[in-house]
């Protein structure tokens, strides 16, 4: 099935730790840095109501290398869990470093070790602080017939963008990771320039 930017290419049964998912593969159409997303998918969808969904971008170096300088692993995987439990959809997004790229990303972290906030890194480098759209999120839930949805989230650019979508958005679960000396900062800067939804920093 086709929607305005992506199209679906294939699916399969993912055997994880957290059990059985199946994922399916889209192709990014126009003309952007995003060339794929994944909807790795527990429990049948179809039609349903409240359905607990996780948009999550890319983050090589935690997700891969294991970095503590970020939250991104550890939600990625308690999002995993929870729909694990309660089925629901992961939107994987490849939007890495906030849509600026990889490359750039790496130069922001250059900026980070000099002591700027990653919110500061990201304007020093020329780029606007958070650079995602969540479009080809939205249009990945309308392809698979979502109509009402849970959003796994702190983040409130998410939420605005479900709400301005057509699918309704009905509610907020939580996903907050105690920090460490490492990625304190960065949640501090993401409360307070970002406006992210978090109580423990």
């Amino acid at each position: 099935m086709k929607g305005k930017h992506i199209k679906r290419t294939d699916s399969f049964t993912l055997h994880s730790i957290y059990g059985e998912f199946k994922l399916i593969g889209y192709e990014i159409t126009n003309d952007t840095k995003e060339k794929f997303a994944l909807a790795i998918i527990k429990g049948d969808i179809k039609g349903k109501e409240n359905v607990p969904v996780r948009i999550h971008s890319q983050c090589i170096f935690s997700e891969v290398f294991g970095s503590k300088s970020c939250d991104c692993r550890e939600q990625l995987l308690e999002a995993i869990n929870i729909i694990s439990k309660k089925g629901g959809i992961l939107i994987y997004l490849d939007q890495e470093g906030r849509g600026h790229g990889l490359i750039t990303k790496i130069k922001e972290y250059s900026y980070k070790e000099k002591g700027y906030d990653t919110y500061e890194a990201s304007i020093k480098v020329g780029e606007r602080a958070d650079n995602r759209n969540y479009k080809y999120a939205v249009e990945i839930l309308k392809d698979l017939k979502i109509r009402s949805v849970r959003l796994i989230t702190n983040n409130p650019e998410k939420i605005q963008a479900l709400k301005l979508s057509g699918i309704e958005y009905k509610g907020r679960i939580p996903i907050e990771i105690k920090p460490n000396k490492y990625n304190k900062k960065y949640l501090k800067s993401k409360k307070q320039k970002f406006g992210h939804l978090l109580n423990i920093v």
